[in-house]
């Protein structure tokens, strides 16, 4: 019998200890207002049912509301406007040596291009009209055709007409040369290569990142899933796994109470850490969603010093601004 007692003793205070190292209510309130990191800018939506890899987007995007096309300067400055902090583009190397910016591996689904958009001069890309695919009723109407001829930028224009804004490059490419090319680049025109650099790149194009630019926040699904599913499973000992120090850690919306410390002791331990937290919506689709809905953001603490991301910039910009109003701490780059 006493060695029942011992042994029901030894959980109960295995349980309170667990409970004491995570108790959210002990931990410090964090300050600060989120940051909104922008996947995509302000662009034209489009049907996300039985979406693939393959799937040409811009044959199935709602009704135009807004002028603006993915990538292009008047979408991004359309987006810093509406409220976001950081924002997502996709590059793609081209053969005179430029980064194109630009989605598609290839050209046909949005413009009047043809071939792998790679395999390409950023002379000849600056002649195609990159609205040219763009239909929301199965081809009858091209609301865009014809207003983007020449709009797709270089990723040096973007940086210049933006020269304090954040962004997160995305590298389309598994080629660890295009790493090698990127960082040349960017030291090529002045550009930081430091922790203000912010990549997403999966496989050996983030390897090589990493090893040419150890403190930039190189961002993959390979890593995401290794940083979530370690804290997940040792949080408890309040232990911070190396997966997660000094990079970023995404939390879904609805799975934010799975996530030990939720919220000051989980923010607390990611500051220490240098751990950016990354808010976002659902998973699904092999990745995660973006925050869609000023009723999401209410799930949130009063001060949350991280990052938010969404698909609808245009929309949870606003919301952002009413949740945390201007004159609070907004969220900065770690560097």
């Amino acid at each position: 019998m006493r060695r029942k007692w011992v042994a029901v003793g030894a959980v109960v205070a295995l349980v309170g200890g667990i409970y004491l190292v995570n108790a959210s209510w002990l931990a410090p309130l964090p300050v600060g207002r989120p940051g909104l990191l922008a996947h995509r800018g302000v662009h034209q939506t489009f049907h996300q049912e039985g979406l693939t890899n393959d799937t040409c987007t811009a044959s199935r995007i709602y009704p135009p509301v807004n002028p603006y096309l993915e990538n292009t300067i008047p979408s991004m400055i359309a987006s810093f406007a509406t409220g976001a902090t950081v924002l997502e583009l996709d590059v793609h190397p081209t053969t005179d040596g430029e980064f194109a910016v630009f989605h598609d591996w290839s050209l046909e689904c949005r413009t009047n291009g043809h071939g792998v958009t790679r395999d390409q001069s950023m002379a000849y890309l600056k002649t195609l009209d990159i609205g040219y695919g763009y239909t929301a009723d199965g081809g009858k109407t091209f609301p865009f055709r014809g207003k983007g001829v020449g709009l797709m930028p270089t990723l040096n224009e973007v940086l210049t007409t933006f020269p304090s804004k954040q962004f997160v490059i995305n590298i389309k490419s598994n080629d660890p040369t295009e790493a090698d090319r990127l960082v040349a680049y960017l030291n090529a025109h002045g550009r930081p290569t430091d922790g203000r650099l912010w990549v997403f790149a999966d496989g050996r194009s983030g390897d090589r990142l990493r090893q040419l630019v150890p403190n930039a926040r190189v961002i993959s699904r390979k890593q995401a899933k290794a940083c979530a599913f370690s804290y997940l499973a040792w949080g408890w000992t309040g232990h911070v796994p190396s997966a997660c120090r000094n990079n970023f850690i995404g939390v879904p919306v609805d799975l934010r109470w799975a996530y030990w410390g939720w919220p000051n002791r989980f923010l607390a331990r990611m500051k220490t850490s240098g751990t950016l937290v990354m808010i976002v919506g659902q998973v699904g689709r092999g990745g995660w969603d973006g925050i869609s809905s000023a009723a999401q953001l209410q799930r949130l603490p009063t001060d949350f010093p991280g990052i938010i991301l969404t698909d609808e910039i245009e929309k949870i910009g606003p919301a952002v601004r009413h949740r945390w109003p201007p004159g609070s701490t907004v969220q900065k780059p770690i560097n």
